[in-house]
């Protein structure tokens, strides 16, 4: 018997390039045959290189004006916010680019060191990463105009540093939370992480203009010293420091982003692990008896438990139990509370000046505060209470199909998941009408507040329902709840856009008969308000779900991921 004596193929070890090449690969794939994604994606990049040429001529006004009293300043402020940005903003709005799925990667006999490295270095491919340098590369120009080469070499040094920090940042943050979301017994405690997250973003905006407005620069420069000296600061920094004579802070600045670096790569290497495990056990299931209808009962929750046992009423269940349990649902859930508390309070009670938040400044804010004004706020809420339904079907992804083929009625579907959400939408809508009109010392005014807020979000609701059906895009499949496909982000912000724009305007009724009834909007607001939402909302699935009937089988072919 002969004996093969072919030296087998060498096995070429994983690298980083590996994951880049197949990020690029999965991109072009998702491209293919998708011409409207293609065009997103090229919107979105000039989007991106017009930000980034904005922040790259404030980062170097400092060297351009040939004054370096304020380098350090805009430096330490600048990239400060920017590691903050890259923090919340994926949190709330946009979501992480998940072309990559982690949880695809398990059964696969990778280091973990090998995949947090691939998939980091993935994470480095993109509009967001390209722009941010292209801005922090203002901070070169200033070190180099303020002392020359030198200070320009460790700059760019500092800035690929902190461009390493801002990623790492946002990938450990959002995997940290998915994990934690996913997880039924400690859905609290991430639910209180994520609306503090959530509502620092409406704060430090506010702060930070009214801390503009009466800025003492000398001091603002002391505070920005200090930051310069955090993890938020310290790259960005580091050029500036070499050019105005503090050569021995760059190392020390370094290795501070060093360590921050590599905590922020080991907490997202632990959390990655645990995503790529599985979901939490949430422990055995409690079983219900003696519960009318027997199994069938048990499957409606309780929120839906009023629902009738027919098709319409399957539908609702199903929708309510999966805004419950679905951690990508129950964060948006999570940033609706949050901002439709923040955002009227801002406006009516605060006049959008946190600087004055005293007992004098507030009731001044609070008796300026008309009618007008208070529809508009309540547009705004009614309005992004709603828009979260502008990708209600990319949810659902490929188990939509189930639906396809079950024959459902757009109609019944549409009104189905608009009540469905409805369920935990319309109390936190009621509890932000309660809660300002106790802030204004005007209860009276409940009804305005009330009507103004279902008026909008029954706008919203068929708006958003017309814009889902013709707008889906297909997320990935990962319980991340802020996992994006590459060019979903854009896709998103546009939609969102586009949809609260149509939804304000389908609103403005209610902002014109606040404004020429006066008193007497008053009396007629709730009733109005609860009339105009219900029937546009109504009317709303009516018209999209004959849309919707004509689209089932497009609508599940751009809903189901790309493998």
């Amino acid at each position: 018997m002969s004996v093969d004596t072919t030296p087998a193929a060498p096995v070429r070890a994983v690298s980083a390039r590996h994951f880049v090449r197949l990020k690029l690969r999965v991109m072009g794939n998702n491209f293919r045959g998708q011409g409207w994604r293609i065009a997103l994606f090229i919107g979105g990049a000039l989007l991106g290189l017009w930000f980034a040429a904005s922040g790259f001529f404030l980062f170097a006004a400092p060297g351009l004006a040939g004054d370096g009293r304020y380098a350090v300043l805009v430096a330490a402020a600048g990239g400060g916010l920017l590691v903050l940005g890259w923090l919340l903003l994926p949190l709330v709005f946009f979501g992480v680019d998940e072309t990559l799925d982690p949880a695809r990667f398990a059964l696969l006999p990778l280091p973990r060191r090998t995949l947090v490295t691939g998939l980091f270095a993935a994470a480095l491919v993109s509009v967001p990463v390209l722009a941010v340098l292209i801005a922090s590369f203002g901070l070169v120009l200033t070190a180099w105009s303020l002392d020359g080469w030198s200070a320009g070499s460790v700059a760019v040094v500092g800035v690929f540093a902190g461009l390493l920090l801002c990623v790492a940042a946002s990938r450990a943050v959002t995997s940290a939370f998915a994990t934690m979301l996913r997880s039924r017994r400690v859905r609290d405690l991430a639910a209180v992480l994520l609306a503090v997250t959530a509502a620092l973003l409406g704060p430090l905006q506010v702060f930070g203009l009214a801390a503009l407005r009466e800025a003492d620069w000398a001091r603002l420069t002391d505070v920005a010293t200090v930051i310069g000296w955090t993890p938020f600061g310290a790259p960005w920094t580091v050029g500036i420091d070499v050019a105005q004579g503090r050569a021995w802070a760059a190392p020390v600045k370094l290795l501070i982003t060093a360590v921050a670096l590599g905590a922020l790569l080991a907490w997202w290497s632990r959390s990655l692990e645990s995503a790529m495990v599985g979901a939490v056990s949430a422990g055995k299931a409690p079983v219900r008896r003696g519960v009318a209808g027997g199994a069938v009962a048990q499957l409606f929750p309780r929120v839906a438990g009023w629902a009738r046992r027919d098709r319409f009423g399957a539908l609702v269940a199903r929708e309510a139990r999966y805004w419950w349990r679905d951690a990508r649902r129950r964060a948006n859930l999570i940033t609706i509370a949050v901002v439709g508390i923040f955002v009227p309070v801002m406006i009516n009670v605060t006049g959008g000046d946190f600087a004055a938040m005293n007992d004098e400044g507030l009731t001044a804010a609070a008796s300026e505060s008309s009618p007008v004004v208070v529809t508009i706020s309540m547009v705004f809420v009614g309005v992004l209470a709603a828009v979260t339904l502008a990708n209600q079907f990319g949810f659902d992804g490929s188990a939509y199909a189930a639906n396809v083929v079950a024959g459902v009625p757009g109609r019944v579907e549409l009104r189905a998941r608009m009540t469905a959400f409805s369920l935990y939408v319309l109390p936190m809508l009621a509890v932000v009408a309660l809660v300002l009109t106790v802030l204004l010392g005007r209860p009276g005014w409940i009804g305005l507040t009330a009507g103004s807020l279902v008026a909008t979000y029954g706008a919203g609701l068929a708006v958003n329902s017309l814009v889902s059906v013709l707008g889906a895009y297909s997320l990935p499949e990962t319980s991340n709840p802020f996992a994006m496909n590459s060019g979903a982000g854009l896709t998103k912000g546009l939609l969102t856009l586009l949809s609260m724009l149509a939804s304000a305007v389908a609103a403005v009724p209610m902002v014109v008969a606040a404004a020429l009834l006066g008193d007497a909007w008053l009396w007629v607001a709730l009733p109005v308000g609860v009339a105009y939402g219900l029937g546009v909302a109504l009317l709303g699935a009516y018209l999209a779900g004959d849309v919707l009937d004509r689209r089932q089988p497009e609508l599940l072919s751009t809903v189901t991921p790309r493998r």
